[in-house]
């Protein structure tokens, strides 16, 4: 049991979204990560990320592997369905619940242990599928559930604590993600809350795959001077390939957006979006593009939604599914029995 207990009641102040719940419906038990994780500062976005769309609590499944990483589900929406699965398996996991409930909010926790190591093979084939999931990998460069190793996202020459330096090339899950067909790939900062929000609330509401690659530092392991993926590092390396927000679907705002300086334009809720425009060659449609724009920056840390693509069909549209869940199917349905059984054997004789 926590040493620590949330108060169950919540301030009546609080504001409430439109399904009237509160941002305290949104979040978990308290945290028993090291005190200042990264991690914690992803949970807090994705509370703030769920309240804002005002998603059902009950509509939510959230799903993860082993790993500091994949302690995160604990943190969030309490009234949600889980599923802590086993090393790197979260994926598959997260198909077959998808395949028999459709209609359910898939949330993957993962890390860069947990996905790019023994969960590699299963991550790629559940982007192939195009499979309607928020896919996070908090990535902090190290496994540091077992105390401090290198990860197979960890940079040539990051120095771990004990002071040795990494010699194997890293795995960059955006390259990764561009190079066999994500549809939505986007990168961020733990620590920059207010482009984590806007790019998990687009990544929640693609029809599709959406992965997010989180810079994520490990205070205890993977913060000391010589890590590249320390506090200090990321905010110096940190560039915005684009200016993230999100605008749910509404009637058309239309703007001249000017070509220098910072153009004001009112949102349906009364608020102002500040847009500056991006630099001329870049196109987050554009696969090739974003591949060769992050190519161009390898010393830096390029976050943002870098690739969105909402024409390729998803798993269900793949396989020809019902737009009903399979796990609301009267059983007439699903088993038609022996007579439409021998009816299809016979195509095969």
């Amino acid at each position: 049991m926590p040493s620590i207990v949330k108060p169950a009641i919540a301030h009546p102040s609080l504001a409430r979204n439109e399904i009237g719940l509160t941002v305290r419906d949104y979040e978990g038990a308290m945290s028993t990560l090291c005190a200042g994780c990264g991690h914690d500062s992803i949970t807090a976005a994705i509370v703030r990320a769920l309240f804002e769309l005002s998603l059902p609590p009950h509509q939510i499944a959230k799903l993860s592997g082993i790993g500091c990483s994949s302690k995160t589900p604990t943190y969030f929406v309490n009234g949600a369905h889980g599923f802590n699965s086993a090393h790197g398996r979260m994926p598959p996991i997260a198909t077959g619940a998808s395949a028999a409930n459709r209609a359910l909010t898939y949330i993957g926790i993962s890390g860069d242990g947990d996905s790019l190591s023994i969960g590699m093979g299963h991550l790629c084939h559940a982007m192939r599928r195009n499979l309607k999931m928020l896919y996070v990998i908090e990535n902090n460069g190290v496994y540091g559930l077992t105390k401090g190793q290198f990860s197979a996202s960890s940079d040539v020459g990051s120095k771990s604590k004990k002071g040795e330096a990494n010699t194997m090339s890293p795995i960059d899950p955006v390259l990764l993600g561009l190079s066999i067909g994500a549809t939505f790939v986007a990168r961020a900062f733990s620590g920059d809350k207010e482009q984590l929000v806007p790019i998990l609330k687009a990544a929640l509401s693609h029809r599709g795959f959406a992965l997010v690659d989180v810079i994520s530092p490990c205070v205890t392991f993977n913060d000391h001077v010589g890590s590249t993926k320390s506090y200090k590092s990321t905010r110096e390396r940190l560039m915005a390939a684009t200016e993230s927000d999100f605008v749910p679907h509404a009637s058309e705002i239309l703007a001249d957006i000017a070509p220098v300086g910072v153009t004001n334009v009112m949102m349906h809720d009364g608020s102002v979006l500040r847009f500056t425009r991006l630099p001329k060659d870049y196109d987050v449609t554009d696969r090739e593009k974003a591949f060769a724009y992050l190519k161009a920056h390898p010393n830096e840390v390029v976050t943002g939604v870098l690739f969105t693509d909402e024409s390729v069909i998803d798993m269900h549209e793949a396989n020809h599914t019902p737009d009903v869940p399979l796990v609301s199917l009267p059983y007439e349905v699903l088993c038609p029995g022996s007579a439409q059984l021998a009816e299809l054997m016979e195509e095969f004789r």
